[in-house]
């Protein structure tokens, strides 16, 4: 799927934004989703302050709501991708369905995010 079929295919359409990040990762993204023939699109995300905090800017990937599990998968599997070309792996499981929390990708607490952020680092993740 390319880019002008998948604006044509969330025409008219309710979308939602799946995550943020800063440029170079939104457009790896959004070209992966395409990849996996998931209409997606970026738009600009809100600031998370006043612009005065020194925050990249971001950008949103958006989705139908009907393509959010897609989207989750495809990105658990360049996750544990990731992981297993750092050789980090361990001994993680392979598929996150097997655990009720996803380990931190820093520490491997699998634990319930504590404000948003891991409960046995600190690192914020939500």
């Amino acid at each position: 799927m390319n880019q002008d079929e998948a604006l044509a295919a969330l025409d008219d359409v309710e979308v939602v934004p799946c995550l943020q990040a800063p440029l170079a990762e939104a457009k790896e993204l959004l070209a992966a989703c395409l990849e996996a023939e998931i209409p997606a699109a970026l738009d600009r995300a809100p600031r998370c302050h006043d612009g005065t905090c020194g925050c990249a800017p971001k950008l949103e990937l958006l989705a139908r709501p009907e393509d959010l599990p897609r989207v989750a998968a495809l990105l658990e599997s360049r996750w544990h991708g990731m992981l297993a070309r750092e050789g980090t792996l361990g001994d993680l499981p392979v598929a996150a369905a097997a655990v009720e929390e996803l380990p931190c990708p820093a520490c491997g607490t699998a634990a319930a995010l504590e404000d948003g952020a891991c409960s046995g680092c600190g690192l914020q993740l939500g």
